[in-house]
């Protein structure tokens, strides 16, 4: 989103914040690895919030995207488009104003999409800081 006419940074909307939260909880209670939670709304005009986590194998990162849409799916939210879920490698959840990367750890580290969206600020996430990267 776009700065307010003070110029002040508004955040992402409080129903993707709260959307990425509960992806986050279900990525982290299945062992899901590195979560980050990025505030992109000032940097993309179509999404408010990226999740990013990591599986130590396809199958898991399959497991992580079926969980994830699972506990959005008890919140009644749904994905708008599913990618990459056959080959568990990188998995892309569209959600709208959040939008879930899953990965397997080398695609992951090809990608880097913290560098790439490094002028992004995190979302603060109790549970999801314990398990970040320095």
């Amino acid at each position: 989103m776009a700065p307010d006419r003070k110029g002040a940074r508004i955040p992402a909307n409080a129903h993707a914040e709260t959307a990425a939260r509960a992806a986050a909880d279900a990525i982290i209670d299945k062992k899901g690895n590195d979560v980050a939670l990025l505030d992109v709304s000032d940097l993309v005009v179509v999404t408010d919030v990226f999740v990013i986590g990591t599986g130590t194998s396809t199958r898991h990162v399959k497991t992580l995207a079926e969980d994830v849409e699972e506990r959005l799916r008890s919140l009644d939210i749904r994905p708008l488009r599913r990618e990459g879920v056959a080959y568990g490698r990188w998995v892309l959840l569209d959600y709208g104003d959040v939008v879930v990367h899953l990965f397997d750890q080398e695609t992951r580290a090809f990608y880097d999409l913290e560098r790439l969206w490094a002028d992004a600020p995190r979302i603060a996430h109790d549970r999801a800081a314990a398990t970040q990267e320095g």
